[in-house]
């Protein structure tokens, strides 16, 4: 009898087991399809797109806000309101040409023989987006799509030259002014390159959406074997106030000076530094000429040759539009004829930072920025002047640096010359969108 109890206890609880089995397998279904149901979402702009009738289109020259809103359907007493909910967050009348804009409409406007829509999303930049919400709840944010880099690693062997052996491997040109302007500008001629030359590069690049390429971030280490040199490369912050970063080589020597070459990138000098200088437009006669002329198209981004503090920005009837930057107490420059200045007085720029725009304005005969360099008070030729080295690392960041170099410069020594593509690493970091 007790057997015959025994099995019948054991039959229920088998059947009991059996119940929850199935029970789970039930939830684990459920929970399968529900993650299915969330992977079909389309967000876009945080919105599931699917949800929407979707308009795009893009800022044609001489819209405006409400010109746009007009042509769908929104009166201009609603217009007026949205403008002066918005106004805190976003200026509606800062719409440039070209830019994207979206409209989103609900799925029950179809109905509506003149439907209008619940919300505008415009797009100043790639990464930056702009919400209105034109309904019952006006309310407008700013935010940005998520941002990944992607830490990257290329080697190649001059045959010719840098930009024909990075076209060849299929990387970006902007490797080249990396490597030329930013880092080796003082220890490399790239225009005298040799046959059988190489380098290694580790580099940083960015895209939005996961999707969106964005270009070379940044690049984080470089080593290029010239004329039987063997030149390490390192980025190391020395300066975390103003953010500012240098290369370095293997012992923490700085590898720039204290000034970039030139104020404008693949530029030509028109006219040099020439206190002897005769002009055929004045019959020939010596007129001065205190600055070196860099002739570059209209619109090409003057960079400061050094960092310091913005003295002057202003506009002269000889100078044009110029800019005039401190950079210690022994040297400044100034920067003629621009056709936009980006710079106020007091405002602290970085070595490379654009300040502004080659133009033509004051007395100029061509696009040019015309480059004048001070010596305590002296205006000098800057091509004549035997320049200082850049700030070195101090001794208190020195160990460290020495640190901070030791497994990049391993990862350097074990990349192998000759690779067919960039190789993606695993270092790969998402910025979360800011609300």
């Amino acid at each position: 009898m007790q057997l015959k109890q025994l099995i019948a206890i054991a039959v229920i609880a088998i059947s009991i087991y059996a119940c929850k089995e199935d029970n789970s397998a039930e939830v684990d279904l459920e929970k399968e399809q529900a993650e299915i149901v969330e992977e079909e979402k389309i967000l876009e702009f945080g919105f599931d797109i699917k949800n929407y009738r979707v308009k795009r289109d893009t800022i044609k020259s001489g819209d405006s806000f409400g010109e746009i809103m007009q042509r769908n359907n929104i009166g201009y007493p609603n217009i007026f309101q949205i403008a002066e909910v918005t106004k805190d967050t976003f200026d509606i009348r800062k719409l440039h040409p070209g830019r994207p804009y979206t409209l989103l409409y609900s799925k029950e406007s179809e109905k509506d023989s003149l439907p209008s829509p619940s919300t505008f999303i415009y797009q100043p930049n790639q990464e930056e987006y702009v919400v209105i919400g034109l309904k019952d709840s006006i309310h407008a944010y700013k935010s940005r799509k998520p941002i990944t880099y992607v830490e990257k690693t290329a080697t190649g062997i001059i045959e010719s030259s840098i930009s024909k052996t990075l076209e060849d491997k299929g990387l970006s040109q902007r490797l080249a002014y990396k490597m030329a302007d930013e880092i080796y500008a003082w220890t490399i001629d790239f225009r005298r390159l040799q046959k059988g030359d190489r380098f290694k590069v580790i580099y940083t690049d960015k895209y939005i959406d996961d999707t969106i390429y964005a270009g070379i971030q940044n690049v984080k280490a470089a080593y290029f074997e010239h004329n039987g040199d063997s030149l390490y490369a390192f980025q190391f912050e020395t300066d975390s106030i103003h953010n500012i970063r240098d290369y370095f080589n293997e012992e923490a020597k700085n590898l720039r000076r204290a000034f970039l070459k030139a104020p404008v990138q693949f530029s030509r000098i028109s006219s040099r530094y020439n206190l002897k200088r005769r002009i055929a437009h004045y019959g020939y006669r010596i007129k001065a000429h205190r600055g070196t002329d860099f002739a570059a198209p209209n619109g090409t981004p003057i960079l400061a040759t050094a960092s310091g503090t913005v003295t002057r920005s202003g506009y002269g009837t000889g100078n044009g539009k110029f800019v005039k930057i401190r950079h210690n107490a022994t040297y400044e420059t100034q920067y003629l004829h621009m056709s936009r200045r980006k710079v106020k007085v007091g405002e602290f720029v970085k070595q490379g930072d654009v300040i502004g725009y080659v133009g033509s304005t004051g007395s100029s005969s061509g696009n040019h920025v015309c480059y004048r360099f001070w010596k305590n008070g002296k205006e000098v030729d800057p091509f004549k002047q035997k320049l200082p080295e850049a700030k070195p690392i101090s001794d208190s960041l020195k160990v460290k640096y020495l640190e901070h170099i030791k497994p990049i410069k391993q990862q350097l020594d074990n990349i192998f010359f000759l690779e067919a593509q960039p190789k993606e690493t695993e270092n790969t970091i998402t910025e979360d969108p800011i609300l």
